[in-house]
């Protein structure tokens, strides 16, 4: 019976370490072919048409014209606005633009590998900068978890198209693929900005992968409410948060790629990954509703080496009792994995809401953070993951992670080598 038991734990044990392989090899294919990681040397052709200010009857761009996007434009009375493969979009820096997808219309931006659709600053090559437009905007009908079941958009928006939430948890409220948008995140004032793309309230229909933002002056996807299921995402650079959810966001993101840089922040403290349970200004519904989502194959980095790592956060904030759970994934370059606000009080409390499981963290400070009283105990909470003894620089741990054309972040050593946290 022993022997029968511990062949079945060695071939469970070597299977698992087959699995990382395998995981630690294909994380970057995903990202081959379509990605940018140096997009201000990039020179982009001129622009040949400006985009209305109202589009309120179904359109296809042309992948042919180079399209400026200029002040606030809106897709409004259900129609639907078709981006093909391989279109630009250059947007205004100086009527600084945002582009607005109402409740009941539609965007549907399906690019291809080889043929990316991309959104841009129309500024020349080697002189662009975070915030020089504002973002794109999806504005759905899926549930938010506030009492009053619906809000506001953020920003200075017309309030004829700025409701967002309702009760269509299926909606296909948009459809992205292939798609870069760099150098948003426009400041409307001294506290507030606007991100990448801003997810309010979408349908489970939805469908977003291999979406790149880059250089955002804000959070570079950011989810209020709805559901929240796609794939291979990556945030390069942002000043704020790469990933920001909140409202009761409810779903799966498979595939997410931050990359953050010491030395870029913002005043209020910026995450890989920052999860609100709901919104401290308008409270939830239900414990049901609070925010839960949960993460494979994240890899979260911060180029911090040994000269810079005490610039760095925690890779994590969860705040507001917020659920997430992560799985097969890499965290490197913070203070912490984690960092948990007051609405967390016990060890027992903090299981229930955060789990990571098969994943490797290199970290300069404690692994967990929390405000109520510290034990040994509370480090349990990523038992089993594997961890380095000591922290080491971003070049040390990966392959190429400082290269600008093409980045590597494929471990220089397999998972097995390193300590696994008892």
């Amino acid at each position: 019976m022993k022997i029968t038991t511990l062949l079945l734990f060695l071939v469970a044990f070597s299977s698992s370490i087959i699995a990382q392989k395998k995981s630690n090899d294909a994380t970057q294919k995903w990202m081959k072919g379509w990605t940018n990681f140096n997009p201000n040397a990039t020179v982009y052709p001129e622009i040949d048409e400006v985009l209305p200010q109202i589009i309120d009857f179904d359109i296809t761009l042309d992948s042919d014209t180079v399209y400026k996007l200029s002040g606030n434009v809106y897709v409004t009375e259900n129609a639907t606005l078709t981006i093909p493969a391989g279109t630009i979009i250059r947007c205004d820096t100086k009527n600084p633009a945002s582009l607005v997808v109402t409740r009941g219309a539609k965007l549907i931006a399906k690019g291809t590998k080889t043929a990316p659709i991309l959104f841009t600053s129309n500024k020349a090559a080697h002189s662009r900068n975070s915030g020089d437009w504002g973002g794109i905007i999806i504005i759905g009908n899926a549930p938010i978890n506030t009492p009053a079941g619906s809000g506001i958009i953020e920003g200075n928006f017309n309030p004829k198209y700025s409701l967002f939430g309702g009760n269509n948890s299926d909606e296909e409220t948009v459809v992205l693929s292939y798609v870069r948008i760099e150098f948003p995140g426009k400041k409307i004032n001294a506290s507030k900005e606007l991100n990448g793309l801003t997810l309010y309230a979408v349908g489970r229909n939805s469908i977003i992968n291999n979406v790149m933002v880059s250089y955002s002056a804000d959070d570079s996807f950011e989810w209020f409410g709805g559901q929240t299921n796609f794939n291979n995402l990556v945030s390069l650079k942002a000043k704020d948060d790469d990933f920001d959810i909140t409202m009761g966001s409810q779903g799966v993101l498979n595939n997410i790629t931050a990359i953050r840089h010491p030395y870029i922040s913002d005043t209020s403290g910026s995450y890989a990954i920052e999860i609100d349970g709901y919104d401290k200004n308008s409270s939830f519904l239900t414990a049901t509703s609070l925010s839960t989502i949960t993460i494979t194959n994240a890899t979260l980095i911060n180029l911090a080496d040994h000269s810079n790592f005490q610039h760095t956060a925690a890779a994590i904030s969860s705040k507001n009792m917020a659920k997430l759970h992560i799985k097969d994934s890499r965290i490197s370059g913070f203070s912490n994995v984690v960092k948990f606000d007051k609405s967390y009080t016990s060890f027992s409390g903090l299981t229930q809401s955060f789990s990571l499981e098969n994943s490797l963290f290199n970290v300069h400070g404690k692994a967990v953070s929390a405000t109520f009283e510290l034990n040994p105990k509370t480090q349990n909470l990523l038992k089993y993951n594997r961890f380095t003894s000591e922290f080491k620089s971003v070049s040390e741990l990966f392959i190429a992670p400082l290269s600008e054309k093409k980045p590597k972040f494929t471990l220089r050593n397999p998972l097995d080598n390193y300590t696994v946290m008892q």
